[in-house]
């Protein structure tokens, strides 16, 4: 589960310059979406399956830089601080 919000990241990073362009994402906001990038492309050796449990999404140091420069990006384009709201996924 947890490597699909570093690939589900990757999908919409393919659209962040175009976002730009489009007047939807500011340009100011790239160098930390492409740093989380990295981030996640870091993480991703052979030897690090460890950083892609759930338990390390609270624990790991590369989640826990990414989701500094995340609150960095969402606070430059407007997103307030409040928590999400609760999410049930019906399967």
């Amino acid at each position: 589960m947890t490597d699909e919000i570093a690939l589900g990241f990757d999908d919409a990073l393919r659209l962040a310059d175009r976002l730009v362009e489009e007047g939807f994402l500011h340009r100011d906001s790239l160098p930390e979406l492409r740093l989380i990038d990295s981030i996640f492309h870091e993480m991703s050796g052979d030897d690090s399956t460890d950083r892609w449990t759930t338990a390390a999404l609270s624990t790991d140091a590369g989640w826990g830089r990414a989701r500094t420069l995340a609150r960095q990006a969402l606070a430059r384009e407007g997103a307030n601080a409040s928590p999400l709201p609760h999410i049930c996924v019906v399967r």
